[in-house]
């Protein structure tokens, strides 16, 4: 059981209450900033743009990483291009492109 008698003196009673209210209106301050709706919607932009700013970085680098695979295709250690492989890759592009070229051209006419 707890000892219920009090030693205090009444000016000692008196401080402590004084700082028990400075604590408590303290924390009623800090309260009223946590849910004033600036704070709620600066909180929420900061998680969004956190969340979006990963995103992108991992975007980045899953795009880097692909580039980087497809220039090892396409390029030797030494920097110079690998005809064996570009050439075909090229003549697929143009390919690609005459046909939609073509495609164009017919529906326009």
């Amino acid at each position: 059981m707890a000892d219920t008698s009090d030693t205090r003196t009444p000016a000692q009673i008196e401080a402590d209450i004084k700082r028990r209210r400075e604590v408590l209106a303290e924390t009623l301050d800090e309260l009223g900033v946590r849910v004033h709706p600036k704070t709620i919607v600066g909180d929420a932009k900061a998680k969004v743009v956190s969340h979006v700013d990963h995103t992108l970085g991992r975007a980045y680098v899953g795009v880097n990483r692909v580039v980087s695979d497809v220039k090892a295709q396409l390029v030797d250690e030494a920097g110079a291009p690998r005809l064996e492989r570009v050439v075909p890759v090229a003549l697929v592009l143009v390919g690609v492109v005459g046909l939609l070229a073509l495609g164009t051209r017919r529906r326009k006419g």
